[in-house]
């Protein structure tokens, strides 16, 4: 298994789906409910999360081919729905989903798009799309299961996890990852332009 591209994935799924960002929006969700409801919330939220990105990440070569897109279109456009959510959570102008009425707020908008959103859907497409060979895809599989892990136990143990950070330090490690998705997304819109380039080249 490549250890490197294990840690890649994980970080740049754990900067997208910000767990320290969702605290807030899942105790202001299920603030209301009793502590075993927001439990079953959490792990409910966190397995649809679990089943889409799992689904586009199967699917996601057969859909590609089907829409005749190249892998540097899709870095390009990856990026700039990265940087769409890196400012989110720079400017803190999230979508307030206080807005969002559903049945089943585990699953909408916790489990999908505010875990499972376009984001982390396109970085995992990206990475099964760049893997090679059953070492890369045990290391992507693995990171993405240790991601939502990581996602579940932050929402699991949130409240304590709040009275500790305090409403300033959340803050804070949101902008710190809003600066570390802009850079991935200048990333990958900087591998696109070059692979466009190269294209070109070759072409020529």
């Amino acid at each position: 298994m490549d250890l490197k591209l294990f840690g890649e994935v994980f970080v740049t799924l754990l900067v997208i789906t910000d767990p320290p960002g969702m605290m807030p929006i899942f105790l202001a969700l299920t603030g209301p409910l009793p502590a075993r409801d927001r439990n079953r919330a959490a792990w409910q939220a966190v397995a649809l999360a679990l089943g889409v990105i799992v689904i586009f990440a199967v699917a996601g070569q057969t859909l590609l081919d089907y829409l005749h897109v190249d892998l540097p279109a899709l870095q390009a456009a990856g990026g700039l729905l990265l940087v769409l959510v890196a400012l989110e959570l720079l400017t803190g102008k999230a979508d307030d989903p206080s807005q969002q009425v559903t049945s089943n707020i585990a699953l909408v908008p916790l489990g999908t798009p505010l875990l499972a959103g376009p984001g982390a859907i396109v970085a995992t497409m990206l990475f099964v799309q760049q893997a090679d060979g059953l070492g890369d895809f045990t290391a992507i599989a693995l990171a993405i299961l240790a991601v939502m892990v990581a996602v579940w136990i932050v929402l699991r143990f949130s409240g304590g996890i709040v009275k500790i950070l305090r409403p300033g330090g959340i803050e804070v490690l949101t902008r710190i990852a809003g600066l570390l998705l802009a850079a991935i997304a200048v990333q990958l819109i900087a591998d696109a332009v070059a692979a466009f380039v190269t294209q070109y080249v070759n072409m020529t």
